[in-house]
């Protein structure tokens, strides 16, 4: 019996279950990264041959994140030239453009000191222009790519958010609104539609981005989910024949200040019941008598309550199933929030390119991650019925 596999014997007799499976995939990148520098230097770990072309030198350790965990692992080095495992991305996306963008900025000597310590980090003093404009140049291509392309099919369901990063524009440091649309299909596939920047969340640019989703192919929405921005709900409006949902969890937060700190408690609890309810029309009746007992002693609230009626409960008229990913922006929330913690690093950004490359890529990947999960977002019965196409929305005939 080989050595390699009295070695894996040992492995599995000695580790618990929780850790075999991490285990035996270090053991099998182990083997494989030994297999693939014996194929560089032209000879075994420690043999004497003549047709050697390079000299091992030592091991550098790594960390290599897998679904069964992190998996420690020690990449031979080379005295001569360099190696990379085959099975390992060099970097991820995301990655790839934060580098970029930290380059950029080093380059142009416009970089904080949290940048300069991840220069460092990196090691990369020294960066020159050209080095930038090549990797610069590989992400965007893809970036745009990604960006621009045809959206097909159905999309009954649209949520749209925007954040805010700070960027230098003519010698001045100011703050841009970077808006994201993420919509489900027709089969229940949720998608990453687009990206857009823009001084500010103004009714017009809004508008411009909608009815670019809709140059690319953006069609049948039933219901568009936001925060209640002026400017949102009127190019909504204006380009989409679509309900519009105000986010309950941010109106809720307005409603409550009309409440005072003693009440809140208890309006929440009162305005709830109206969430609760089983159909559309129960739900605005229970608003009704919630905005009619608190009117004699909280009137401003009850008229707060009586003009957002329509938009709040919105999400009522549509699938039961549906309703508890229909009535915030929290789906697009998320999103938001991991692109202000992937940003932060960079804190100022050079000019508006290096966002789009940036946020562009972290909205790549996360695109990427949902196409290759196995449970749809929602299911395909319960959507299905929402497409405009006969053929999607037609119940199957019974044999």
């Amino acid at each position: 019996m080989t050595d390699e596999m009295m070695n894996l014997r040992t492995l599995i007799e000695k580790s618990p279950d929780a850790d075999l499976l991490r285990e035996m995939i270090g053991f099998a990148a182990h083997r494989l990264m030994e297999l693939e520098v014996e194929g560089v230097t032209g000879a075994s770990y420690g043999e004497k041959n003549p047709e050697r072309v390079a000299q091992r030198n030592g091991y550098r350790d790594r960390n290599w994140e897998t679904r069964a965990g992190t998996v420690e692992l020690r990449n031979p080095k080379l005295r001569k030239g360099s190696y990379f495992p085959g099975f390992l991305e060099p970097r991820r996306m995301a990655e790839k453009a934060l580098t970029a963008v930290v380059q950029e900025a080093y380059v142009h000597g416009v970089s904080t000191r949290s940048v300069d310590d991840l220069v460092q980090a990196m090691g990369m003093s020294g960066i020159s222009k050209s080095q930038v404009s090549r990797l610069c140049a590989e992400i965007d291509e893809k970036v745009k790519a990604f960006l621009s392309r045809p959206i097909e099919g159905d999309w009954p369901y649209l949520w749209i958010d925007a954040t805010y990063l700070k960027v230098r524009q003519n010698g001045r440091i100011v703050s841009v609104a970077v808006i994201v649309a993420v919509g489900v299909n027709s089969d229940g596939r949720r998608e990453v539609l687009g990206m857009d920047i823009g001084p500010s969340e103004a009714e017009t640019f809004w508008t411009a981005f909608l009815r670019k989703l809709a140059r690319r192919g953006l069609r049948s929405v039933k219901l568009v989910v936001s925060d209640a921005h002026e400017g949102i709900k009127g190019a909504v409006s204006k380009v989409l024949n679509a309900t519009w949902q105000r986010c309950r969890v941010h109106f809720m937060r307005n409603a409550l200040a009309h409440a005072g700190k003693s009440g809140r408690r208890v309006v929440s609890a009162f305005i709830g019941t109206a969430f609760a309810q089983d159909d559309a029309e129960a739900a605005r009746l229970q608003w009704r008598r919630v905005a009619d007992q608190l009117r004699p002693k909280l009137p401003k609230l009850a008229v707060f309550l009586d003009e957002a009626e329509i938009d709040v409960l919105a999400y009522m008229s549509f699938p039961v199933a549906h309703r508890a990913k229909l009535h915030s922006t929290n789906p697009i929330e998320r999103l938001n929030g991991e692109i202000k913690r992937r940003t932060e690093v960079v804190g100022i950004f050079p000019n508006e390119d290096a966002i789009v490359r940036l946020v562009g890529a972290i909205l790549l990947e996360q695109n990427d991650e949902w196409a290759v999960q196995r449970a749809r977002y929602m299911s395909l019965e319960t959507i299905a019925p929402l497409s405009d196409d006969p053929a999607v929305s037609l119940p199957a005939i019974a044999s």
